[in-house]
């Protein structure tokens, strides 16, 4: 059963050393490494780096870094073994539900690159809506993404 808990030091190291992702997701690798989400949320003082604990296996991890106005942005990376197999889904909601645990939080919102389909579609099943496109640049390059955010009201719902 997976349960989310605060990242510790050990699970940074273990995390940076996971193996490289699939080429499908080749894009997301920089995420896991050095100067990735790992080092920069770190340093943010409202951002809350969780695992996704699976019987003592980090199955994967998630960010909500709450912003000023009742939002916070959500970031996910599963483990490279467990892409494509369901957990995305149960590490997004489990985030979710911490996200919105703060009830000062109104709306979660995200970026998904234009070339991952298989997550936009994870999302609007969840009920994200999408708010628009962008562009950021990653690594030097620029990326292509879709805008998507939820709010409590549909979260809850969507989970009634």
């Amino acid at each position: 059963m997976i349960f989310l808990r605060q990242i510790t030091q050990d699970d940074i190291a273990v995390i940076k050393g996971w193996p490289p992702y699939p080429a499908e997701f080749g894009d997301l690798d920089y995420a896991l490494r050095d100067g990735g989400w790992l080092d920069e949320y770190s340093q943010k003082p409202d951002a809350d780096i969780l695992i996704a604990d699976d019987e003592g296996t980090i199955a994967g991890l998630s960010i909500i870094a709450r912003e000023p106005g009742g939002i916070a942005e959500f970031r996910i990376a599963l483990h490279p073994e467990r892409c494509g197999r369901g957990f995305g889904r149960t590490v997004a909601y489990l985030s979710l539900v911490h996200g919105f645990s703060d009830t000062t939080t109104g709306t979660v919102r995200l970026i998904v690159r234009k070339n991952n389909p298989r997550a936009k579609r994870l999302y609007e099943e969840m009920h994200f809506r999408n708010t628009g496109e962008c562009i950021e640049e990653i690594q030097g390059k620029p990326v292509e993404f879709y805008r998507m955010e939820i709010n409590r009201i549909a979260f809850y719902g969507a989970d009634a």
